[in-house]
C-alpha cells in the first residue's frame, strides 16, 4: 500500500505572552491512502487568525485548546487529490478545518464542497467570503443593528473583519469611522472603501479626543476588535442606546497578566448601552444569506478586499505572529 508524505505544524509548548518559534515545530508524517468514505486533500490556502492565540492556552475560553505535539487546525481551502467517496471527485475544491498542514486524509462528510465563483480567487474564501466576512456580517446585523444615517465606529478597521464591517455599513447608508495603525491603511479605507473618517491610533495622541473629533454627533454602533483604550474611547463617544458588537479584543490576547480595563464602564449604565459578545460559529444559519449578498457586492466592485499572502507552510508561524504586530494589510493568508 502506497503512502503519502505530508508536512504539519505542531504546537509543542504553550506560549507565555507573545508566542515564539520555539513553541512550534514542523513535522513530516506519512499518510495512508483514503479508505471508503474518505478523501486525500491537498491544501492550497490556509488562514491564520487572532483567535488561534486563545486556542494555544490550556484554558482556552471559547474554542477547544490545541493539543500539544499535535497538528493545529483552522480554516483552509484545498483540492481533492484522491477520493474513495462518491460525493467528491479528484479536482473538487473543498473548505476544511485542517489548516497547518499541506495534505491530509479525512472523511468526506467533514468537508464542504465549494463551487467557487472564481477559481483564481480561492483565497477570498479564507477572508471576505469566509469566516472573517461572515463574522463581519453577523456582528454588524445581528448585534450592531445599524440604521441608515447612524454612525458606526470600527476598530482594526483595515483587518480581515474590520474592512468588511466598514464597507457593509457604508452600503447600508451609515457614516463610518475606522481606527487603524498606519497611514497607508488609513488611505486605503478612505480612498478605496469610502470610509468617512479614519484615525491612526498610533499617531493621534489621545484616542478618546480623536474619536470625539471624528464623531461630533456621537457613535451609535461600535464593532469591537481591539479592546483596551479603543473600548474606553468608544464608551465615551457612544450615544444613548448605542450597541457594541464585541467580536474580539486583540490588544490583550498575548497579555501574561490581565491589563486594567476601561475606567468609564459606568457609562454602559448611564447611556443604556447594549454589549453583545458573539462567536461566529454559533451563527452558521446566516451563511447562505451572507454569501447571497457578498458575492454580488464583490462582483460589482462594491466590496474591496486586501490580502497579505505569505508563501509556504514553513512561513505560517511568521504569518501568524505578524498578526500581532500589524504586519498584515487586510486578511493574512498562507499560500501552501
Amino acid at each position: 500500500m502506497s503512502t503519502y508524505s505530508a508536512r504539519q505544524i505542531h504546537l509543542v509548548s504553550r506560549p507565555a505572552g507573545m508566542p515564539e518559534h520555539d513553541n512550534f515545530k514542523m513535522v513530516e508524517v506519512e499518510l495512508t491512502p483514503p479508505e471508503t468514505g474518505e478523501v486525500l486533500v491537498k491544501n492550497l490556502y490556509m488562514s491564520v487568525d487572532p483567535y488561534m492565540r486563545g486556542r494555544m492556552r490550556a484554558d482556552a475560553v471559547y474554542a477547544q485548546a490545541y493539543g500539544l505535539n499535535e497538528v493545529m487546525y483552522g480554516g483552509a481551502v484545498g483540492e481533492v487529490v484522491e477520493s474513495a467517496d462518491s460525493s467528491l471527485q479528484a479536482g473538487d475544491i473543498v473548505l476544511n478545518g485542517a489548516a497547518w498542514q499541506d495534505k491530509f486524509v479525512a472523511k468526506a462528510n467533514t468537508l464542504s464542497k465549494l463551487e467557487p465563483f472564481d477559481r483564481d480567487q480561492l483565497s477570498l474564501y479564507m477572508g471576505t467570503l469566509g469566516m472573517p466576512g461572515l463574522t463581519s456580517y453577523v456582528g454588524l446585523f445581528k448585534f450592531g443593528e445599524p440604521k441608515e444615517g447612524e454612525t458606526v465606529f470600527v476598530s482594526a478597521a483595515s483587518g480581515a473583519v474590520g474592512a468588511n464591517v466598514c464597507q457593509i455599513a457604508k452600503l447600508k447608508g451609515c457614516r463610518v469611522i475606522g481606527s487603524v495603525g498606519s497611514d497607508a491603511k488609513a488611505q486605503w479605507l478612505l480612498n478605496e472603501c469610502g470610509v468617512d473618517a479614519v484615525i491612526n491610533y498610533k499617531t493621534c495622541g489621545d484616542l478618546t479626543k480623536a474619536l470625539a473629533d471624528a464623531a461630533p454627533d456621537g457613535v451609535d454602533v461600535y464593532f469591537e476588535n481591539v479592546g483596551g483604550d479603543h473600548l474606553q474611547a468608544a464608551l465615551e463617544a457612544m450615544n444613548p442606546y448605542g450597541r457594541i458588537a464585541a467580536c474580539g479584543m486583540i490588544a490583550s490576547y498575548n497579555n501574561s497578566e490581565p491589563a486594567p480595563g476601561p475606567n468609564n464602564l459606568m457609562l454602559i449604565v448611564g447611556k443604556k448601552i447594549r454589549i453583545n459578545g458573539f462567536i461566529v460559529s454559533d451563527h452558521g444559519e446566516m451563511r447562505d444569506e451572507f454569501l447571497s449578498e457578498m458575492i454580488p457586492w464583490i462582483q460589482q466592485g462594491k466590496i474591496k478586499s486586501r490580502e497579505t499572502v505569505v508563501d509556504g507552510l514553513e512561513n505560517a508561524v511568521d504569518a501568524f505572529l505578524g498578526l500581532f504586530s500589524g504586519e498584515n494589510f487586510g486578511k493574512m493568508v498562507v499560500k501552501i
